[in-house]
């Protein structure tokens, strides 16, 4: 048996003239968390219904839990658990009455299924909620039964695209602690699609950046942040952004600088050394920065580089 829970060769999805997946190469281990980070329209929801036979494929190739996702798609399925952005519950059924029907289309015997379902109630963690109508609950109870019930058949793959889209914040990091415990504990692979970079920094063993179809990056948290550099001076400008970026690449200490849409990104070794230097080296011509930080690298001054422009304050897909 291989050790990879996903892998895919040369994917593409086209939609007409639109390539929305563009070539995707993938390997994720079995019992791996594997963060797919983008923007919105950069493909990653496609890419995730391609792997879950939901769509087939333009060109390529995915394999699924050992099995291809085109002519062993029943297999697949059964392998898989799946929760998308928008939670496919019935408002007019309860909780406990959607884990059951799950169970049983998924033909669980009758010992099994109660065992099963009494499992995803505990997992769900809504309390005696779990016999009102789903209509009543909010959307952080709404999105833990909806993992709840993907996992009612013990898939070996899990499916998260966008688990915490629209979620408070303290919704938000309930899912984040489930998530780990799945993983930790029973060993599920957890394929999770977002766009909110701590997220994934939280929770993915490792990180594919995903920017107009294309995988653009890829590596742990640690591993991608780590090769921006020590230290990270962000300058805000909003004009002459490339007289100032080879103004600054000039300086001694820069390692990389990176044009954004509102400044540079410059990468260093030691920012309290050099924030000054670049501070007087614009000054001389002509450039007043509206400000400068130094600080640590983030998974967004790597989504910057791989990509030329920020993740932060985009829309969800």
């Amino acid at each position: 048996m291989t050790n990879l829970a996903i892998e895919a060769c040369g994917l593409v999805r086209e939609f007409g003239s639109n390539r929305a997946v563009d070539g995707v190469n993938l390997s994720v281990a079995r019992g791996e968390i594997y963060g797919f980070l983008g923007p919105n329209g950069a493909g990653k929801s496609t890419t995730v219904r391609v792997l879950c036979t939901l769509l087939t494929p333009t060109a390529g190739s995915a394999r699924v839990a050992g099995h291809d996702v085109v002519s062993q798609a029943s297999e697949v399925r059964l392998r898989i658990g799946l929760a998308l952005q928008e939670a496919a519950l019935d408002d007019k059924q309860s909780g406990r009455e959607i884990l059951e029907l799950q169970a049983r289309l998924y033909g669980l015997k009758a010992s099994i299924r109660r065992e099963r379902v009494d499992r995803a109630i505990e997992l769900a963690d809504i309390g005696e909620a779990i016999d009102n109508w789903v209509r009543t609950y909010s959307g952080g109870m709404k999105r833990r039964l909806d993992v709840a019930a993907s996992l009612i058949h013990d898939p070996e793959v899990l499916f998260l695209d966008e688990p915490t889209t629209g979620l408070d914040p303290v919704s938000r990091v309930r899912v984040w602690e489930e998530v780990r415990r799945l993983n930790e504990l029973h060993g599920v692979t957890v394929f999770l699609t977002t766009q909110y970079l701590e997220e994934a920094d939280a929770l993915a063993h490792r990180v594919g950046i995903i920017d107009q179809g294309r995988i653009v990056e890829e590596g742990t948290p640690a591993d991608l942040k780590r090769a921006i550099g020590a230290d990270v001076i962000v300058v805000e400008l909003q004009d002459k952004l490339e007289l100032a970026a080879d103004t600054v690449r000039a300086l001694p200490r820069v390692d990389e600088v990176t044009i954004g849409n509102q400044g540079l990104t410059i990468s260093t070794s030691n920012g309290a050394a050099l924030v000054a230097q670049v501070a007087i080296a614009l000054n001389e011509i002509g450039l007043a920065a509206e400000s400068l930080t130094v600080r640590t690298p983030s998974l967004d001054d790597v989504f910057l580089r791989a990509t030329g422009h920020r993740l932060v304050n985009r829309t969800s897909q």
